[in-house]
C-alpha cells in the first residue's frame, strides 16, 4: 500500500512539473535546445560507430556516453575516443 502512494505522489508531482514547464516559452525553448543536443549526440555516436569497420573505433551508444558528448561536445566525443584507444589499445 505505502509503494502506491508514493508512486501516486511520484506521478502527480512528475504531472504538474510537466504542466509548468509546458506553460513557461523559456523552460520550453530550454527543453527543446536540450532535446536537439541529445539528438546530434546520438547521430555522431552512430556514424562514428557506423564508420567502425574502417575506423575499428567503435564506442557504445548508450545514455553515459550520449550525455558526456551532449554535455561536452566535440571535445567530449574526442575525449570518449581518446579513453578507448588509451584503456583498450
Amino acid at each position: 500500500m505505502k509503494s502506491y502512494v508514493l508512486w501516486g505522489v511520484l506521478t502527480v508531482s512528475g504531472g504538474l512539473l510537466g504542466i509548468m514547464i509546458l506553460r513557461n516559452k523559456a523552460a520550453l525553448q530550454w527543453l527543446g535546445m536540450l532535446m536537439l543536443q541529445v539528438v546530434f549526440s546520438a547521430v555522431m555516436l552512430y556514424v562514428i560507430n557506423l564508420l567502425s569497420p574502417y575506423t575499428r573505433l567503435e564506442l557504445p551508444l548508450n545514455a553515459v556516453t550520449v550525455g558526456i558528448v551532449s554535455l561536452l561536445g566535440v571535445p567530449g566525443l574526442a575525449t570518449l575516443t581518446a579513453l578507448k584507444l588509451w584503456v583498450v589499445g
